[in-house]
């Protein structure tokens, strides 16, 4: 079988290995040595965003915010399925991985990042959540491997208590953080349950019908307008 070739190498601010790779026409992103994510198993990140934005979508001029690039799979979702006059924000924590999404990971979610409605920041996504209060329509992270994180160590604060608690003061009333999880989590549906968020879990596969189920967790802020008096 061929072997994968080594197109280029980065470090996560913890100093976990980041490698971008390429066998024929298949993509993928190791972290530590592990499978992050390749571009053949994209599914469940477009799911994050058609669930994630559906509410977003009815909206005429949505705030969406984005953490975690990737290959572009989740924005590109996104823009499909926005307005034009949307706004979406994309923080990534490491640089390198946005210049591979504007080099050789270009064509494969069709440039995303040329789309005027984006704008990326380098920058730890929880940093965006701790300054941007009651901005947001709609969260959507796909960062690391879910609330299991492993590829910066930092990243399991996303989903802590303070996390979820940062990124409920960032969504406007009724809006909704959307999290891609590699496996299901019920502790973390029940940190965001005791947030006051209405939970919902969807599962999806990893390729089309087949590939590894993974867990998309629906968490919808309150909107007081709409609650019975």
């Amino acid at each position: 079988m061929k072997t994968f070739e080594l197109l280029a190498q980065a470090k996560s601010p913890d100093g976990t290995a980041i490698q971008l790779k390429r066998r024929d026409d298949e993509y993928v992103i190791l972290a530590a040595g592990r499978h992050l994510m390749s571009s053949r198993m994209h599914a469940s990140e477009e799911s994050l965003a058609a669930h994630g934005c559906r509410r977003a979508a009815t909206l005429p001029r949505p705030s969406v915010l984005i953490g975690g690039l990737g290959m572009g799979y989740t924005l590109r979702a996104a823009l499909d399925l926005l307005p034009p006059r949307a706004t979406i924000f994309v923080a990534e924590l490491i640089a390198e991985i946005v210049d591979w999404n504007r080099g050789p990971l270009a064509p494969l979610a069709g440039h995303p990042l040329t789309d005027p409605r984006v704008r990326v920041e380098i920058l730890d996504v929880a940093a965006t959540l701790r300054t941007r209060s009651v901005q947001f329509d709609a969260i959507l992270l796909d960062v690391d491997n879910g609330p299991g994180a492993f590829t910066d160590s930092a990243n399991a604060a996303i989903y802590s208590d303070s996390g979820i608690a940062a990124a409920s003061a960032s969504l406007r009333p009724g809006g909704t953080l959307a999290v891609w999880s590699a496996r299901e989590d019920l502790k973390f549906a029940h940190r965001l349950r005791a947030a006051k968020f209405t939970v919902h879990i969807e599962h999806t596969r990893a390729h089309a019908s087949k590939g590894p189920r993974h867990a998309i967790y629906l968490a919808q802020k309150s909107n007081p307008t709409t609650q019975p008096r």
